[in-house]
């Protein structure tokens, strides 16, 4: 006897997103003040992780302030691809529960002399008031983080595929 039956294919528990997802993702990112940082070491490939600082800017997007001293600092330089977590574990409850966005971007740095860093500068510190101690620092760079796609992961069974336009300002 033999067995000519594939396996029953699994149906995608991720489904597109339609627009309250997508509202519910931009929420996520316009709250965020830091998120994890995923990224690939340039010396041998291996998955690193970091939390950052994090700001949803409404002219460059998704932000961060990078000091060179950060391990993710060169491993951005030699490999822009990399993903953000955003989303905070509520007091009360099971934390898979709540909502989280996980997006898959492409870190570009932006230079010292370029003409929107002031206009960069400026939002930040509104935003973060603090890093008037070392924003101006020659090793500290902002990196706008270009979305690629993401999955929103809205609680229990909530799990939607966004796309790169999905997750712009």
């Amino acid at each position: 006897m033999t067995l000519s039956a594939a396996a029953p294919r699994r149906r995608d528990p991720v489904a597109d997103a339609t627009a309250p997802e997508r509202a519910e993702a931009l929420a996520l990112l316009t709250g965020a003040r830091h998120a994890a940082l995923a990224f690939a070491d340039p010396k041998d490939g291996t998955p690193g992780i970091s939390r950052i600082a994090f700001a949803f800017d409404p002219e460059a997007g998704m932000l961060t302030l990078v000091a060179g001293l950060a391990a993710h600092e060169p491993a951005l330089r030699a490999e822009p691809a990399c993903a953000v977590m955003l989303g905070e574990v509520g007091a009360k409850g099971d934390p898979m529960t709540h909502p989280r966005l996980m997006v898959k971007a492409r870190a570009e740095f932006v230079p010292a002399e370029a003409a929107e860093r002031p206009g960069l500068r400026a939002r930040w510190l509104a935003r973060n008031p603090k890093a008037k101690v070392y924003i101006d620092l020659p090793d500290f760079s902002f990196v706008r983080l270009h979305p690629v796609s993401g999955v929103l992961n809205g609680g229990f069974a909530r799990a939607f595929r966004l796309t790169g336009e999905d997750l712009m300002p």
